[in-house]
């Protein structure tokens, strides 16, 4: 098992930075690929970006330029840093980990979730 927990979320103005965060416990954390998916209200979960057990990251186009992942191992801790944030990003961010070393960016790949973090860019 794997539990995850993210934070760093919050109400921001068009063009501000936020880092999300997203700690993991459990099983050995450097066997997992980690990534973030968001969810605005009525429409369905979304890819946002993942990264392998290696370092190897894959980012939604829709955020590309904007937004980067990366995690450090010894805090177990993976990491969305998000910048030129526009009210179109508004949603609910989760973390998610992945069994394997492969990049992942269907949601069904996932096998365990955080709660989520809200996130609000107003204009």
């Amino acid at each position: 098992q794997v539990q995850l927990v993210e934070s760093g979320g919050g109400p921001v103005q068009t063009g501000a930075s936020l880092r999300l965060s997203c700690v993991a416990s459990g099983r050995t954390f450097t066997t997992y690929a980690m990534g973030w998916f968001r969810q605005a209200p009525g429409k369905e979960r979304e890819f946002v970006a993942t990264i392998t057990f290696g370092g190897v990251t894959r980012i939604a186009d829709s955020v590309k330029g904007r937004f980067t992942i990366s995690r450090d191992y010894a805090k177990n801790t993976a990491y969305l840093q998000m910048n030129s944030l526009e009210p179109e990003d508004t949603a609910v961010y989760y973390c998610a980990a992945a069994l394997g070393s492969l990049l992942r960016d269907l949601s069904s790949e996932y096998d365990y979730w955080g709660q989520g973090t809200q996130v609000t860019v107003s204009s």
